[in-house]
This record gives structure tokens, sequence and C-alpha cells, in this order.
């Protein structure tokens, strides 16, 4: 763990874009985990703007019973923060923007819960908001001092949300206090889960199947439930932020390319607790260790794109041969394969699928970049394929 430094107060990288959409949609919407810093952002972005929570029963309430009069409180406009709370209100949020057709910014919403808030928005607001995704603290937010001292394993268990590193406590007790919450709460609302026991021996189920392909029906067998239990938990943690499908790339190269995606979790942090790991140095010898590893740039490559407004566009290829490539970027006919390894040591046949992959693409007059991304401290080259270490991994892919 990083122990208890606390995180000194910087901007996120999401700021520059709320500011823009602000100045360009009516409504602009933020969503992302709880405790990611939703709420911190917006109200460090709009100082002056008023903010409602309707996580307090007597604001949910009235936004319920009473949304003409709520809203009505606010003519300039306010943060309404975890607003999937009361789905109904953003009809009447319409009305309003439509009444104001050239207002730009006068309303911010923030929500937690994907599926629930995403349903809402494309039935009321559609045309009328901008989406964006705030994830836990991406590298590239973090101190430098502390990208360049601290370990791959170190920051893979502490993971990346903002409040444990903001209040000293130790990463592993509010990793713990947070399971506990999300399970209790979360859950509830989003699925009535009868046993959170069962719920809960199903998200372990699922961190030791990270970085590895969906399998629905051999997860429910693990976990004592039915296949279709498993694809709504699944669907649940998803919609809650905890993990994502990577879908995979189909290059029509061969008949027999994968297309079940692979499952990762948004926060390293929490898929090491969920594992049961405390210390930098149980990773070690792990038997998930390249798997943890490779989860951690997964999630780093999304949120840089996404803390920036836009479309991750990585995917993951698998042919039934198993020449695989770990992270794919396509921009049009541009493309970044990347290879990921956990090992320090760069190791020449680190680049052999990434060859023999773009030798398939320059078959049909195709082509792609090449990249190693492994756990060492320095740069090389691994049979002219060029290899960055860990921290490299902040702008992979900016070029496409």
């Amino acid at each position: 763990m990083l122990g208890p430094r606390l995180l000194p107060a910087t901007e996120r990288t999401l700021a520059h874009k709320l500011r823009e959409r602000a100045g360009q949609y009516p409504i602009v919407t933020v969503t992302g985990p709880r405790q990611s810093g939703k709420t911190t952002l917006c109200r460090t972005v709009f100082p002056r703007v008023p903010w409602v929570s309707l996580e307090a029963p007597d604001v949910r309430s009235q936004a319920v019973d009473d949304p003409r009069g709520l809203l009505a409180r606010y003519p300039a406009g306010a943060i309404l923060d975890e607003v999937q709370r009361a789905p109904d209100l953003l009809s009447y949020l319409q009305d309003d923007v439509d009444q104001r057709p050239a207002a730009r910014g006068r309303w911010i919403l923030t929500g937690s819960h994907n599926l629930l808030l995403l349903k809402a928005v494309s039935q009321s607001l559609a045309g009328r908001t901008a989406l964006l995704n705030l994830l836990p603290l991406a590298f590239e937010e973090l101190p430098a001092a502390w990208l360049a001292e601290l370990s791959w394993q170190e920051l893979a268990l502490q993971g990346g949300y903002p409040a444990p590193l903001n209040r000293g406590i130790p990463g592993d007790v509010w990793l713990g206090d947070y399971v506990a919450t999300y399970l209790d709460r979360d859950v509830r609302d989003v699925l009535r889960v009868g046993d959170l026991q069962a719920f809960e021996r199903f998200v372990r189920l699922c961190a030791g199947r990270a970085g590895q392909l969906v399998n629905l029906s051999a997860l429910g067998a693990d976990a004592g439930i039915a296949h279709q239990t498993a694809q709504s938990w699944l669907s649940v943690l998803e919609a809650t932020f905890v993990v994502f499908r990577l879908q995979p790339w189909s290059a029509n190269l061969t008949t027999r390319e994968v297309r079940s995606p692979k499952l990762y979790f948004w926060d390293t942090g929490l898929l090491c607790w969920l594992l049961g790991l405390r210390h930098a140095s149980d990773l070690d010898l792990h038997p998930l260790r390249g798997a943890i590893f490779e989860n951690m740039l997964a999630v780093e490559v999304h949120k840089q794109a996404l803390h920036r407004g836009e479309r991750p566009n990585w995917w993951f290829y698998r042919d039934a041969k198993g020449l695989e490539v770990d992270l794919l970027r396509v921009e049009g006919m541009q493309r970044l394969a990347v290879e990921v390894k956990s090992g320090a040591t760069l190791q020449a046949e680190w680049s052999a699928a990434l060859l023999k992959f773009r030798a398939r693409l320059r078959e049909r007059g195709e082509d792609t970049e090449l990249a190693v991304v492994f756990g060492g401290e320095e740069a090389g080259s691994a049979k002219g394929v060029a290899a960055r270490p860990w921290r490299g991994v902040v702008g992979l892919g900016k070029a496409l």
C-alpha cells in the first residue's frame, strides 16, 4: 500500500472536458463508480453552482413527489448528485431545458448506476446532455513523484480510488468497508439479491477470472447459480462500474476467431482485495500476477480515453489456435497492437505474437503498429518491437 501519505489536491483530467461540454449542452451527465470523485470534480469545476444531493431522504422525496417544485428552487440550474435515485426527474429536466433552448450548462448530473441512469437519459434527455465518465485515478493523475518511486505491484494493490489517499486511510481497510457498503446498498437498489453471501462469492469468483474470457456457464456452476442468474449478476457489476467486458476484435483473418469478451475490474485495488492480497510482495509469485498486471494496463488505457471524453476503442484479438494480442487500439484503418508482460526482464520472444499478427494483416494489404509494455523500468526493443516500461502506458495510443 502507498502508506499514510495524503494525495495533493490536483485537478482531474476530466475537468477540461467537463467545462467544454457545459459550454455546449444544457445538461452534462457524469457517471462512474461510487467514490471515484464525481461530486468533488463537479463542485470544484462549478464552485458557485448549487449542489443538491438526492442521497438525502428529504431531497429525494421532493424529487419524486414534487419534481417541478424542486427544479423551481434552482432557476439558474444546479448540480444534481446521484440522480439515478429519482429517474423520473429527468423527464421534468427535459421540459425545463426545452423551455430554455439557448441555455448551456445549467444542469450537471452525476450518477453511479450506469444502466439505470443511461436508460433514463436515453428516454428523456437524448440530444440534450453530454455523457462523461469519471473512473478512479489514472497514473497521469497521481503525483509524478509517487509514480516514479513506486512499483507496479504497490500501485496495483492500492488502486485508484481517491478517498483512502485523500483521508490517509489504509487501502485494505477502506476497500473492505467499500465492498460491504456496495453489497448492502447498491446491489439491493439495482437487483433484489436475496442471498448477499452468494453474491459476494460470485464477485470473488469473478476476481479469480480477471483477464480471462467470460464463460457464464462455468462461472455460474462454480458459484452454484443458474446461467441466467450469472448473466444478471454480472450485468449488475457492470452497471455499478465494478467490472467491464473487453470485446474481441474481428479481423476475419480466420474463421476461428474467439468471440467471447474478456473480464476486467475497473480498479485493481478492489481486484486485489477480493483476491485476498494485502501486501505488494504477495504479487511476486501469485498465480494471477500476470492477469492483475494486464488488468491494470487495460484499465489505464481506458481511463486515458474516457477522462478526455473520448471513446476508448480498445479491443483484444485471439484465435482458436492461440494467437493473441492483449490490447488492440483501432482508429479507422490505424491500429496499435500491444503485448503485456508482467516480467521485469525484457525477453525477445515477447514480440512473437505481435509479429505474427502483423504478418497476417500485411497479407491482405493492412498493417499495425506494435508495442510491448512490461513490468520493467527501462525502455528497450524485442526483435525490433519497441518495448515500454509499465509507466510508459501513459499516452499509449494517443498518436493514432
